[in-house]
């Protein structure tokens, strides 16, 4: 026995050597370029290092390939591009190649390559190549991935008789490295067999400690290569039929989009002349709630490369172009007849970049147009014109250090200023992200302040800070955070802050599993306590405390569970909606278990139930709810998903409307019942066709007599208040229904064509006693929203632009 440990001390001693040396391989150069079309047959490959030997991270540690599923990688470059072959050995009935779009992953192997022109182990560019031939990219920070990166690069695939291959070319002009005449990047190759959602990594990778890019290997040899001119212009035209109620509307687009390389290491993008038109439908939902319901970013140009802007948390892209933030004004005997929903973004422009020492800088600018609605006088005809939005500029400027690899400290401000007597906003945030050398522990601290001008001139000052210390290593790991936000810190106007005034401290312990146990792949078991407390005053308002598990199964089956218990008496300042008044509930328990089986199934399903219950005298408040949703592979080109929501709250409490300036609540029933739909059929990896269906619905009943809130926080019903009493009834029947079906077809490198159709219908009033069916029969009455737009879209290389031209001379 005392043999064996020692071998296995050994075993371990000597891996972990190895883990820290770093592997190194040299690139060749060549003087004619490979054919990227999957099959290595040319010259270069025949006498070229082979990087091999890749090691296990995932889900075990240390293993390695058996030489039937080895992999062997070689690499060269020339004055235009980097050049990869990978040869993949497996037997080739068994390599998942589900077909996707670009940059989703699926049930399909991977083969992927990771750059880092300035080895800082910090931030890296990603490039992913699938069995099925689609590819996928990325920009890495400190292991954070931003998909919504697009670079414009070549690969090919085959299928062999012992495996796949791949060939890519990733021209210069999809990096950004320094003009020194020899240099050493970072390097990385990690493959994943999907069928075992295993992954290995020519470089060893210890995922206990540290993220992955801490573990690159060398890329040794690049010599005289000098960064080109990344100058891109994305020409486009678009035309776009929109029709509603008997009227339809048509508009014609041609724009252009430009990216910029201003130095090696600074990028400028923008957009010229803007077009959204085939950003998708918000999933619109009833919010009861306090707080605003926010919908996530689908226009291209705010999703893409705003990985620095997004520092601090105060940058929400949708504040750009959203609805106008004054209101109208009608005198007596006017109505409005016109009032816009968004503004118009006349042209965006983003300058981000990060030097060779760490130094990170962005500017993100924005202009939107004047915009008004229209108002009508009853009694002599005229109309008249109401500035609902003036001419407005939206700015964002960032500095971030990066250092140790692990670290960084930042700087960010945005501003956004408004012509004439409307708001203007500036926020400030000084941020910093510590981890020490051993990358074993994080501290993060961040101090922000917000100053606004209002309308009527005064201003109005706010500060939110927080703090955190975490251990972030091993199986078992902790942390504590205090966050801490007064009462007049407003980001809103450039940010999203759901609320503000809160002074909270969270403590968390988890223990996680990174090697298979007898039954499972890994497990990860958290748990959280929590204390909130009002910035001003300084009063508690309530605490929670929970556990949840997770955990993969061998045969790759994902299933957990949750619990949290809001303990005690908890004081809901913002339900009531009105200042100095709070809403008292007490011992809440909210609980969830969820299923999620093998996606490499030709059929899997996603199942969830969840229920919360009240342990409060006099409250019978009861909540279920279930999703379940079975998806179908149909074959490696059709997959198809089913979604199935419900959720049924009884007897739940809540704000209901104001009745003399006074918060009425009320004991309400509500029923909530999605429905989606999702197909795609891919044709090939450069076409796809997709097709999504949602039909919400949600229904609120109340109980009468209506409650009202006492000085102490609970609801009396004794003055009997009818909701025949009031101006508006409470009761909500709320439907939507959209529908998009998507053509896209990359017709060229980075030149795509687009062809869209969505339709989408809404009705909202107070027929609470409706049914489901009743009320699909009422929503299909309404006038239904019919949009069809065709877009295209080409890549033009200002590189290969002059070739052309001097060809043609």
């Amino acid at each position: 026995m005392k043999y064996y440990t020692a071998l296995l001390f050994l075993s371990c001693f000597i891996y972990s050597i190895a883990a820290q040396n770093k592997k190194v391989y040299t690139i060749s150069r060549t003087e004619k370029p490979p054919v990227i079309d999957g099959i290595l047959n040319d010259k270069l490959w025949e006498n070229t290092q082979i990087a091999t030997g890749f090691i296990q991270f995932r889900p075990d540690i240390g293993n390695t390939l058996p030489e039937n599923e080895r992999t062997e990688v070689k690499m060269s470059y020339d004055n235009n591009a980097i050049y990869i072959a990978a040869y993949l050995y497996d037997d080739p009935k068994l390599i998942m190649r589900q077909f996707n779009t670009r940059d989703n992953f699926g049930q399909a192997d991977f083969f992927e390559v990771v750059l880092n022109p300035n080895n800082d182990g910090i931030n890296d560019t990603k490039f992913y190549v699938f069995s099925s031939g689609n590819q996928a990219d990325a920009l890495a920070s400190s292991g954070d991935n931003d998909f919504s990166w697009n670079a414009v690069w070549d690969s090919a695939v085959k299928i062999k008789d012992d495996g796949w291959v791949v060939e890519m070319r990733i021209p210069y002009r999809t990096l950004r490295f320094s003009n020194k005449n020899v240099q050493t990047w970072g390097l990385q190759f990690q493959r994943q067999f999907r069928r075992y959602r295993s992954q290995y990594s020519w470089n060893p990778i210890d995922v206990t400690v540290g993220n992955s890019s801490l573990y690159h290997g060398e890329l040794r040899g690049l010599k005289g290569i000098k960064p080109p001119t990344r100058l891109i212009f994305y020409p486009f035209t678009s035309g776009i039929i929109n029709s509603f109620d008997n009227k339809t509307d048509t508009d014609f687009t041609v724009g252009l989009d430009v990216k910029y390389g201003i130095t090696e290491n600074f990028t400028l993008d923008a957009t010229l002349i803007p077009d959204f038109s085939q950003a998708g439908f918000d999933n619109l939902e009833l919010n009861l709630g306090p707080f605003e319901l926010a919908f996530s970013e689908q226009r291209q140009f705010f999703t893409e490369g705003v990985d620095l802007f997004n520092k601090g948390g105060l940058f929400f892209s949708r504040r750009v172009g959203s609805a106008p933030t004054g209101n109208t004004s009608p005198n007596t005997n006017e109505i409005v007849v016109d009032s816009p929903n968004i503004v118009k973004v006349l042209n965006a422009v983003k300058v981000s970049g990060r030097t060779k020492k760490g130094l990170g800088v962005g500017v993100f600018n924005a202009f939107t147009e004047r915009t008004t609605a229209s108002l009508k006088d009853t009694i002599t005809g005229q109309f008249r014109e109401e500035v609902v939005e003036p001419f407005s500029n939206y700015n964002i400027v960032v500095i971030d250090k990066q250092f140790n690899q692990n670290s960084s400290v930042s700087l960010i401000n945005t501003n956004v200023s408004r012509s004439g007597s409307f708001r203007d906003a500036n926020v400030t945030g000084l941020l910093a992200d510590i981890t020490n050398k051993s990358n074993t522990y994080n501290i993060e601290g961040q101090v922000k302040m917000s100053h606004i001008t209002n309308i009527d001139g005064t201003k109005t000052t706010g500060y939110s800070t927080s703090a955190s210390i975490e251990k972030t290593h091993g199986n078992f790991r902790y942390g504590i955070a205090h966050n801490y936000t007064d009462a007049n810190y407003d980001i809103n106007d450039l940010g999203l802050l759901f609320r503000n005034n809160f002074n909270n401290l969270d403590i968390d312990v988890s223990y996680r599993t990174f090697t298979p146990t007898k039954k499972l792949n890994n497990y990860r078991i958290s748990s959280w306590f929590n204390i909130r407390r009002l910035a001003s005053p300084n009063v508690y308002t309530g605490g929670n405390t929970g556990i949840q598990y997770r955990a993969t199964t061998k045969s790759l089956h994902t299933f957990g569970s949750s619990v949290n218990f809001d303990f005690g008496k908890q004081y809901d300042y913002f339900e009531p909606r009105q200042e100095n008044q709070f809403f008292v509930f007490e011992n809440r328990l909210t609980a969830d278990a969820f299923i999620s089986s093998n996606y490499n199934n030709i059929f899997a399903i996603d199942a969830e139930i969840r229920g919360r219950r009240f342990f409060e005298t006099g409250r019978y408040s009861k909540d279920f709810g279930f999703n379940i949703a079975p998806r179908v592979r149909v074959t490696d080109k059709f997959l198809l998903t089913y979604s199935f929501d419900s959720e049924k709250r009884k007897k739940d409490r809540g704000y209901a409307t104001k009745f003399n300036d006074e918060s009425i609540f009320g004991e309400r029933d509500r029923i909530t019942i999605i429905n989606r739909i999702s197909g795609r059929y891919n044709f090939n990896p450069l076409n796809a066709l997709t097709l999504t269906f949602r039909h919400y619905w949600s229904n609120v009943k109340y109980y009468e007599p209506l409650y009202t809130l006492q000085e102490n926080g609970r609801l009396t019903q004794e003055r009997g208040i009818l909701i025949t009493d009031l101006e508006d009834d409470p009761n909500i029947n709320f439907s939507t229904w959209n529908l998009d079906l998507n053509y896209s077809w990359q017709f060229a490198p980075g030149s795509f064509l687009t062809a869209l159709y969505r339709n989408q219908l809404f009705n909202s009033n107070d027929a609470s006693t409706l049914g489901f069916y009743d009320t699909l029969d009422t929503l299909f009455a309404q006038p239904i929203q019919h949009t069809f737009s065709l877009r295209i879209q080409y890549f033009i290389d200002y590189n290969n632009l002059i070739k052309v031209v001097k060809q043609t001379i």
